[in-house]
């Protein structure tokens, strides 16, 4: 049986080495960190989470929740240990990351199968390869990825929130409690008048950003992730009806719903790091800090990490990927993770996981697999291999790619019943899928 060789230990990576694992395949996996970092990464551990530690929506009526699901019944490996190692989040899940990367990394060096390589590869090598490399693959490797899909490569511009030490957090002014009271109260708010945001929001479109040297008039932020700066430049409101959102919020101790709130998720399982949700930012240090103490609760808050924004680079898979997630120019070669264009740690995980499966059905004689389009996954992977894009930019698990469903016309504006049936739909299909196609 040949063996895999697989370039990136995160997410994508990680799922896929142990996809194949389970079918007996050999796989070198090789992972240039810590010896080579990437500007983002803090250690060398696989799997590492970067900008934050959610992994999003847990409930199937929503898009990223329903994918989720759809990996626990194809098997998916990280999901599971994503779960063993979850903190409280509400409805979300989200992750002690240090713990979750520990679990991952544990699993894959004891693993017979899997010879973890800590070594940069700088070239596509033969054979049959799966590049999982990341949105921060190295120059070397990059420039050799552009010159095999013979077109430049796209890219844009990421960014990751400061985490805070909880015991440096005023509970005088904060409060414990997670939106509309949903599940536990997991987040820690930090409630403003109309005063104190306006102050807050001054602090923040005037303070001194990072020069990126690299940042030029084609570079794009994805939507999902924008600092929190550029978002206030966009009007004076936009945070409050964003990140900021004091709805559903109301601290029991006044009941007064508040003019704005800042939310801080758990972030390791020991309860004693959080990160501020929405907080991406590209300030610099010093200004960071300034703008985070002017938060009611935050004002001796001790900072541990700062936020930085780091350049992503993917692939313009419409031209290079089929739906397998195979290369269409060169049989055994395949790309999973956000160098493909899905951006979000559920989908980095979910393409790994696919990318692991079709490898494993080419070199065991099976016919690979394309997932149909009423899955979220499926409709995920048609839409970044459609040959018609022109415009191709990354892009989240959403109902949006999705074929429709037809709702009686008294319940079309019934938005949970249209996502629960659409929700019932994938996991009918996919369930009878599975057990055709073996999996």
């Amino acid at each position: 049986m040949p063996e895999v060789i697989i370039i990136g230990a995160g997410l994508a990576g990680s799922e896929a080495a142990l996809q194949l694992s389970k079918k007996g395949i050999k796989v070198k996996l090789y992972e240039m960190r810590p010896d080579k970092t990437t500007g983002a990464h803090v250690g060398g551990d696989c799997a590492e989470f970067v900008c934050s530690n959610s992994l999003g929506s847990a409930d199937v009526t929503n898009a990223s929740g329903l994918l989720k699901k759809e990996m626990e019944i194809l098997g998916g490996e990280l999901i599971k240990i994503a779960i063993e190692n979850s903190v409280p989040a509400g409805n979300a899940l989200a992750i002690a990351r240090e713990d979750f990367s520990k679990a991952v990394t544990k699993r894959i060096e004891e693993d017979p199968n899997i010879e973890l390589i800590r070594e940069e590869l700088t070239k596509i090598p033969e054979g049959n390869v799966i590049i999982a490399s990341g949105p921060l693959t190295s120059d070397d490797l990059a420039e050799d990825i552009k010159n095999f899909t013979a077109s430049e490569h796209l890219h844009f511009f990421d960014a990751i929130a400061p985490i805070v030490e909880v015991e440096s957090i005023n509970f005088d002014k904060a409060f414990w409690a997670s939106r509309y009271d949903k599940g536990e109260a997991s987040y820690i708010n930090c409630p403003m008048n109309k005063e104190e945001y306006e102050t807050f929001y001054n602090i923040l479109i005037s303070a001194p950003r990072i020069e990126q040297h690299d940042v030029d008039k084609k570079s794009k932020f994805f939507e999902s992730c924008l600092p929190i700066e550029v978002l206030a430049s966009r009007g004076k409101d936009t945070l409050r009806f964003g990140p900021m959102k004091p709805v559903g919020l109301v601290d029991k101790r006044t009941g007064i719903e508040n003019y704005a709130v800042v939310q801080l998720r758990q972030d390791n399982s020991a309860k004693t790091l959080f990160n501020l949700v929405g907080f991406q930012t590209n300030l610099k240090w010093g200004a960071q800090k300034e703008l985070l103490q002017s938060i009611p609760g935050l004002e001796n808050v001790n900072i541990v990490r700062y936020g930085v924004m780091h350049r992503n680079t993917f692939i313009n898979s419409p031209q290079v990927l089929n739906p397998t997630m195979e290369s269409r120019n060169r049989e055994g070669l395949f790309f999973a993770g956000q160098l493909t264009g899905t951006e979000g740690y559920t989908e980095s995980i979910a393409t790994g996981m696919l990318a692991g499966i079709n490898m494993a059905r080419r070199l065991l004689g099976e016919s690979m697999i394309e997932l149909p389009k009423e899955t979220i996954l499926g409709a995920l992977t048609h839409y970044i291999s459609d040959s018609e894009h022109t415009q191709f930019q990354p892009i989240n698990s959403n109902w949006a790619l999705v074929p429709p469903i037809e709702l009686p016309k008294k319940e079309r504006k019934n938005k949970k019943l249209k996502n629960e049936m659409l929700a019932n739909r994938s996991i009918e299909i996919l369930e009878k899928y599975k057990k055709e196609k073996g999996l």
